[in-house]
Order: structure tokens, then C-alpha cells, then sequence
């Protein structure tokens, strides 16, 4: 059983910058891919960023160039550095794991909100 854990969300201000970190317990089957996804108020979850195992990432294009994510394999830990922010960005912050053996697993989501 694999769980997630998202942490590092919060308020900050338009421009500002935030990194959030996802922990994952149990047994992680590898090659598996980690994500980002998030969701704001009345929309749809909608894709960020992923990882793959040998680090290779993609990114949505409205989080390119300022959004970064990593992962620490010892640590079982993926980050989502997250550089200037804008309203827009506001919205609940899910990580996901896929792996072939286990399938899709979610974390319970970090709410970041950026305002003045």
C-alpha cells in the first residue's frame, strides 16, 4: 500500500514562491511516475508537472519556466518548486503516483493561494 503526503502549501503573495513536497510510504514499484496536478474552485483537475524514475520531466505549458519539479529517490520525496506565482496558480495541489504494479495513487492535496 502506498500512501502520499503533501506539505508546503500556503498563502503567498503574486510574484512570490513556494515549494511543495509529497512523501511516499510503502513499497514503491519502479519505473513509476510521480505528478503534480491541481484543481481550483469549479474546475477540473488539470495537469502540472511530471517525473519519470531516471528524472526526466514534463511540464504544462502555463507552468513553463517557472515551476520546477524534482524528486529525491533516497528520500521517496517529490518537490514542486513554484516561482512566480499569480492568482491564477491559486487552487489545491495533488500529488499523484503511477507505477504498472500498482497503479494510480493521490494524495489528500495542499491548498495554495496566491493574493495581495
Amino acid at each position: 500500500q502506498v500512501q502520499l503526503v503533501e506539505s508546503g502549501g500556503g498563502l503567498v503573495q503574486p510574484g512570490g514562491s513556494l515549494r511543495l513536497s509529497c512523501a511516499a510510504s510503502g513499497s514503491l514499484f519502479s519505473p513509476n511516475f510521480m505528478y503534480w496536478y491541481r484543481q481550483a474552485p469549479g474546475k477540473q483537475r488539470e495537469f502540472v508537472a511530471q517525473i519519470t524514475s531516471d528524472g526526466s520531466t514534463n511540464y504544462a505549458d502555463f507552468v513553463k519556466g517557472r515551476f520546477i519539479i524534482s524528486r529525491d529517490r533516497a528520500k521517496k520525496t517529490v518537490y514542486l518548486q513554484m516561482n512566480s506565482l499569480k492568482p491564477e496558480d491559486t487552487a489545491v495541489y495533488y500529488c499523484k503516483m503511477y507505477s504498472l504494479r500498482d497503479g494510480a495513487y493521490w494524495g489528500q492535496g495542499t491548498q495554495v493561494t496566491v493574493s495581495s
